[in-house]
C-alpha cells in the first residue's frame, strides 16, 4: 500500500468562534504532516471543497442539528477527491469519492464514511453540487416533502442558487409552473434564461407582494423556503389550500440569539389546511444514491442545468462563507485545490 510519507497537509482551521456569519478572520491556514491510514481507513487527496450556507450554523456556538466545529479543528465541509492510499477493502487507490472530508488537501477517514462517485463521465466538481448535497437536497426536499403535482405553482426562494435552481428545474420536469425569487436583475435573468423558471421576481426591486400576486394568481401550492424572513412572510400569506411548505434554510436571519419575532403563520396554515415541514438531507441519506442516479440522467440529457463558481486554492477559503452570504457567487460555490 502506498504511504503518505513526506506529504504535507495544508488545511483551514476554525481560529475563533463567530457570532452570525463567519468572516475570514475566524479562520487560519496551517500545515501538518499526513498520517498513514489505519485499518479500515483511506487517504483521500481532495480536489474540490464545498462552500454551503449551512456552514454558518456549523461554526456558531449554538448547536443545531450538528455539534459546532471545535475551535482549532479543520473546518467541516463536503469534499470530492481521489483515494491515494487504502487500508480498506471498500476502496482502492484511484477511486473517486466524496464525503465530509473538511477544508484540507488530504483527509484520512474511515472508509465507511466515504461515498463512491459513480458518474465518472461527468465533472468531479458536480459531485458537490447538482450531483451532491445541493442536488439531492433539491430532489428529496421537493419530491419527498413538497410532493408537487402536475399543474401546481411552485415558488422557490434563492432561485438562482445551487439548491433553488435545481428545485425549479425538477418542478418543471414534474409538470409544475415555477416561480423563482432572487436578488438582482442578473440573477433574475439566470432564473429565466438558464434555469427555465416560468416567472422570476427580483425581491430587491420593491413591491414583492404585487409581484407575487401577478406571478401566482391562484396562490402557491408548494413553497421551497431557503431564506425565512420577509420573503417568506410574503409568500406564506399567499398559500393555496393544501399547500406544502419545505423549510430548507433560514439564510436571511443574521442571528437566532436572541430569537427574532415576526408575523405569525399559524392562521395561514390553519385556514388553508397547509403543511410546513423542515428538511435536512441527513434524514434522507438512505435514498441518496437514488436521487443521484435520477439527477445524473437529467444532466446527461440536458434537462438539468447548473452553474459553478470556482475559487482557486485554500487561501480563498477563509472568506468564502461570507462571500456566499454577500451574494457574490454565480452558481455553486467551490474551492479547487491547486
Amino acid at each position: 500500500m502506498p504511504t503518505p510519507r513526506n506529504l504535507e497537509n495544508r488545511r483551514v482551521v476554525l481560529a475563533a468562534r463567530p457570532v452570525g456569519i463567519p468572516q475570514a478572520a475566524h479562520f487560519a491556514l496551517e500545515a501538518v504532516s499526513v498520517p498513514e491510514p489505519a485499518d479500515g481507513q483511506v487517504l483521500v487527496r481532495n480536489r474540490y471543497l464545498s462552500v454551503d450556507p449551512a456552514m454558518r450554523g456549523w461554526v456558531n456556538v449554538a448547536a443545531n442539528y450538528a455539534p459546532p466545529v471545535p475551535v482549532g479543528e479543520v473546518m467541516r465541509s463536503f469534499a470530492a477527491g481521489e483515494v491515494i492510499a487504502s487500508a480498506s477493502r471498500l476502496f482502492k487507490a484511484g477511486d473517486l469519492v466524496t464525503g465530509m472530508f473538511g477544508w484540507q488537501q488530504y483527509a484520512v477517514v474511515d472508509a465507511q464514511t466515504a461515498r463512491a462517485i459513480p458518474h465518472d463521465d461527468l465533472p468531479l466538481s458536480a459531485a458537490l453540487g447538482v450531483l451532491g448535497l445541493n442536488g439531492v437536497t433539491a430532489y428529496w426536499g421537493l419530491l419527498g416533502v413538497g410532493q408537487p403535482r402536475p399543474g401546481d405553482t411552485v415558488v422557490v426562494s434563492t432561485a438562482a442558487g445551487a439548491v433553488g435552481s435545481a428545485v425549479g428545474q425538477i418542478a418543471r420536469l414534474k409538470g409544475c409552473r415555477t416561480v423563482g425569487i432572487a436578488g438582482g436583475a442578473d440573477k433574475v435573468r439566470q432564473c429565466r434564461e438558464i434555469f427555465g423558471f416560468d416567472a422570476a421576481i427580483d425581491y430587491k426591486a420593491g413591491d414583492l407582494a404585487a409581484a407575487l400576486d401577478a406571478a401566482c394568481p391562484r396562490g402557491v401550492d408548494v413553497y421551497f423556503d431557503n431564506t425565512s424572513g420577509p420573503i417568506s412572510d410574503a409568500v406564506l400569506s399567499r398559500l393555496a389550500v393544501r399547500a406544502r411548505v419545505v423549510i430548507c434554510g433560514t439564510a436571511s436571519i443574521a442571528s437566532w440569539e436572541p430569537w427574532p419575532s415576526g408575523p405569525r403563520i399559524e392562521r395561514h396554515l390553519l385556514v388553508k389546511r397547509a403543511r410546513a415541514e423542515g428538511f435536512l438531507l441527513f434524514d434522507w441519506m438512505d435514498r441518496y444514491d437514488e436521487a443521484v442516479q435520477a439527477l445524473a440522467a437529467w444532466v446527461r440529457d440536458g434537462q438539468l442545468r447548473y452553474q459553478e463558481h470556482v475559487l482557486k486554492g485554500l487561501a480563498s477559503a477563509p472568506d468564502a462563507i461570507a462571500m456566499l452570504y454577500r451574494g457574490e457567487n454565480q452558481g455553486k460555490l467551490l474551492i479547487e485545490i491547486e
